[in-house]
């Protein structure tokens, strides 16, 4: 049977223009399909974005702490239009250069909201097209709950298109993109207010970072209300109430409110049912090489809810691409894969948790070190750096590596390199620091 395409890529997002773009370079004939601008989470309303927020988020320190170092006070505020604009205006520059990329590489663009017909046919907006493989890579979207008023509450994706910024935010979750919305928002500014249904946030990292994060995060003045859910949101002259239940059972009148209580696929108005293509736990089921219950549509990314971060999606992508067009056969490996938490202070780790190493029956030699960073030698200020090594007694390979402080996902990023190869502590210890260094605290711990 005759196709339109060899491949048919769902979602010009990470994982979807790693996988056309290396398809296409084997020959193939590629299309992609997206309905919104092309980039998908990470350049668009995620990791992009939200970085140029957490840089705009630190003048606010600098400034104050430039006076402990000579510098004259400095009067400033924040305007809040022309960051979002200039924000915006990065992202669209972002989404443009990648459509040149598949234009570069042959691959053909096409717009419009996509579902099934059958097995090998799409609808891509009134079109409809065939491909010989198909692969979905449509990442995920921002789960609210069912409460009421929930409509009134923002996620991620209106964080970067708020015409006005918020003097009072509550936000709401404890995940890695609600504790950094907190530290943006209150570095730039705005009244936070952090509501938690645990004691700790960051569940599923290593407690002791949970523990220095959360720690910092009070030291700079977000207000956590822990053990504590939202019963509903109403409109009032002031903004809007949150009724909370729990360890806080109070009302809260801010002016917005943030949703991070999690992701899910975003399989909405796909239509697999139409081509059974098996969904397990909300997630599309594949196998190791990305394969879903049928043999030649494939699925990268968020939207399987395997590791969902962006260099693990374009990973996937390319080896989808290897596997079906390059005649070479390979899945990635999600063991000791790095990981960062831009909040204020910073976090990164690689490799297992102390717990997770514990819960394995290992018995592990735990190192860690805090202290005052030396940039704060002179502002005074009560900041601290934390960083641990997780070694296996017997075998004295390090088994994980997590930091909270400045840098840190500069810093785990060279360090997951000798996490990944199996180093030891031994080769940790041999290895000559650079002084002076927060670096260098990570090959000197004893």
């Amino acid at each position: 049977m005759s196709y339109d395409y060899d491949l048919l890529a769902i979602g010009a997002g990470s994982g979807g223009l790693a996988a056309a773009k290396k398809s296409a370079s084997y020959g193939a004939k590629v299309a992609i399909a997206e309905r919104e601008l092309v980039g998908g989470t990470c350049v668009i309303r995620g990791c992009v974005p939200k970085k140029l927020l957490v840089y705009g988020s630190q003048f606010s320190h600098l400034y104050a702490e430039a006076v402990s170092y000579g510098w004259s006070p400095v009067e400033s505020s924040l305007n809040w239009q022309y960051l979002i604009t200039a924000i915006d205006k990065e992202v669209r520059r972002l989404s443009e250069i990648h459509i040149g990329l598949l234009a570069q590489a042959g691959v053909e663009l096409l717009r419009g909201n996509v579902t099934f017909v059958d097995a090998h046919t799409v609808a891509v907006g009134d079109r409809q097209v065939t491909a010989e493989k198909i692969l979905i890579a449509v990442g995920g979207e921002a789960f609210k709950p069912a409460i009421p008023g929930i409509e009134l509450a923002l996620t991620s994706r209106e964080m970067f298109h708020l015409q006005v910024q918020p003097q009072h935010i509550a936000v709401v979750g404890g995940g890695y993109i609600a504790v950094e919305f907190a530290g943006i928002m209150k570095g730039l500014g705005s009244k936070v207010t952090q509501i938690v249904r645990r004691d700790l946030v960051l569940n599923g990292f290593d407690d002791d970072i949970r523990a220095y994060v959360q720690a910092g995060m009070v030291q700079h003045g977000i207000d956590f209300r822990f053990h504590t859910n939202v019963e509903k949101i109403e409109p009032v002259p002031a903004g809007l109430q949150l009724t909370l239940t729990g360890e806080s059972e109070t009302t809260l009148t801010v002016d917005a409110v943030l949703y991070a209580t999690g992701r899910l696929p975003n399989l909405e108005g796909l239509g697999l049912e139409k081509v059974a293509v098996a969904v397990k736990e909300k997630a599309i089921a594949v196998d190791e090489y990305s394969r879903t219950s049928q043999p030649h549509i494939f699925a990268v990314g968020d939207c399987t809810n395997r590791k969902n971060l962006t260099p693990i999606a374009i990973g996937e992508g390319r080896a989808f691409a290897d596997t079906e067009f390059g005649n070479h056969p390979r899945h990635i490996s999600y063991r000791n894969v790095p990981s960062a938490v831009f909040s204020h202070p910073e976090a990164a780790t690689v490799g297992l948790t102390e717990a997770e190493a514990r819960d394995l029956f290992l018995e592990v030699v735990v190192y860690q070190t805090q202290f005052r960073p030396m940039f704060h030698s002179l502002t005074g200020a009560d900041e601290k750096t934390f960083m641990k090594l997780i070694v296996d007694k017997y075998t004295d390979v390090v088994l994980g590596a997590h930091m909270v402080g400045d840098n840190a996902a500069e810093i785990i990023q060279g360090v997951a390199i000798a996490v990944k190869m199996g180093a030891k502590k031994k080769d940790f210890d041999a290895t000559i620091g650079i002084h002076p260094s927060t670096a260098e605290e990570f090959v000197t711990m004893r």
